[in-house]
């Protein structure tokens, strides 16, 4: 199928219809020839990264929007535009190709508007895209509360943060430590010419210069290296599990933590529990193919008598469910999909579930909390709450007035990810 009707269809079922961009585009990949499916996501996130700015020119080109079953058309005017203002394809074969898609998407009497918009842009690029960032929300990309949120949270960052959040995010891999040192896989990566970056901290960490399909990864197929962000590397480092230990990895899935917990401590007895029995898959996946053991089971964290009758855990890894702003650069869909009072719920489910959690543990245990977001309320005001009304619980890393650790978006080319070790009193 022509790739930019694909696009337009995955842009409306994400921005009109309320799906993730995770769940939209697997399946739209299938429809468009194998050599297109990069250019597809490529498409896909850019729209999705600047669409105030393009629905603005948009609105400024059309004397009314496009409704009801030719909304699909109105997403394929940004799928046209984008390509033209921010991708190196000529701007003549961006237009005929978008302009073509209205025959796959059975409105071919739509074509002339659809080629008069993105050539009155072409014409008037330079004033339109002045108009376009002449605003907030064109300028920097953001739903007004969520740029609210962070310049109110990071006066001197939040730019940045922003800036971030619109990069493509690099490829890091975690080497599996039972089959290689990092260094050793890195030169076996070097001589299949394979160019990568090591991290100041993530032991087991390795960024690739340019993105790869996992299939060219020496070994991955028998369980060599997986693909993980550095920041989500860091949380074996905070929880440092040990041989002999029951451990609880808490919300789970898909289970890259699991495993890296067990690739350090192949003796530890790690259970890996979610409340998302179809995400659950991922986990038996990744522990198959890494040839790995832990048991896996499906349940709501506020309620672990419901399934967990055995003795408290020597260490709980607490990756609570969350806002994800830490993650946009690599989900641009979250900008469109989160609301401000999501924060709210968010910070309210979290607090449940850490008590429960609390209880679950040994005196003389540790938690490990943690998240891929950046909002103070979800960080650190959750884990001083937390703190406050907890009288066994003593606060490892951070300070009081600072609890945990707060890792931007971009730092050291890490997502955005929040830690805080917290010990039971023995």
């Amino acid at each position: 199928m022509n790739v930019r009707a694909v696009a337009a269809q995955v842009i409306y079922q994400v921005v009109d219809q309320g799906q993730s961009l995770s769940a939209a585009l697997p399946p739209a990949q299938q429809k468009v020839a194998p050599r297109d499916g990069a250019l597809l996501q490529e498409i896909c996130y850019g729209v999705l990264r600047w669409l105030p700015r393009l629905e603005s020119i948009t609105q400024s080109l059309m004397d009314k929007p496009l409704k009801g079953k030719q909304r699909v058309f109105h997403h394929l005017i940004l799928v046209g535009l984008y390509q033209i203002a921010f991708m190196r394809i000529p701007p003549h074969a961006a237009v005929a190709e978008t302009v073509d898609a209205t025959k796959v998407l059975k409105k071919p009497q739509l074509r002339g508007l659809v080629n008069a918009v993105l050539r009155s842009y072409q014409r008037n690029q330079e004033n339109l895209d002045a108009t376009a960032v002449s605003h907030d929300a064109g300028k920097y990309g953001h739903p007004g509360w969520l740029l609210k949120l962070l310049q109110t949270a990071y006066p001197q960052q939040w730019e940045q943060v922003v800036d971030a959040n619109h990069q493509k995010a690099p490829m890091w891999l975690r080497v599996n430590r039972t089959h290689h040192t990092r260094d050793s896989y890195r030169a076996l990566l070097t001589e299949n010419g394979i160019e990568t970056e090591v991290h100041s901290e993530a032991q087991d960490a390795l960024k690739l210069a340019s993105p790869c399909d996992v299939t060219a990864l020496p070994g991955f197929a028998d369980g060599w290296v997986s693909v993980q962000d550095a920041a989500a590397q860091l949380s074996v480092d905070y929880l440092q599990p040990q041989s002999g230990e029951l451990i609880l990895d808490c919300c789970a899935a898909p289970g890259g933590k699991t495993c890296h917990i067990l690739e350090h401590k192949a003796d530890a007895n790690v259970v890996a529990m979610d409340v998302d029995a179809t995400r659950l898959t991922r986990v038996e996946e990744n522990l198959a193919r890494l040839n790995l053991k832990a048991q896996v089971i499906c349940g709501d964290a506020r309620h672990p008598s419901e399934w967990w009758q055995g003795e408290q855990f020597d260490r709980i890894l607490l990756d609570a469910p969350c806002s994800a702003t830490g993650v946009i650069r690599r989900h641009p869909d979250i900008k469109w999909l989160r609301r401000a009072d999501d924060i709210a719920q968010l910070v309210s489910l979290q607090s449940e579930i850490i008590d429960a959690m609390w209880a679950q543990l040994k005196p003389g245990g540790t938690l490990v909390y943690a998240t891929c977001s950046i909002t103070p309320q979800e960080n650190g005001q959750q884990v001083a709450a937390f703190l406050a009304r907890t009288s066994d619980a003593t606060l490892e890393t951070g300070t009081p007035d600072a609890p945990g650790r707060q890792i931007l978006p971009g730092q050291e080319n890490m997502d955005g990810f929040y830690y805080a070790v917290i010990k039971k009193s023995a």
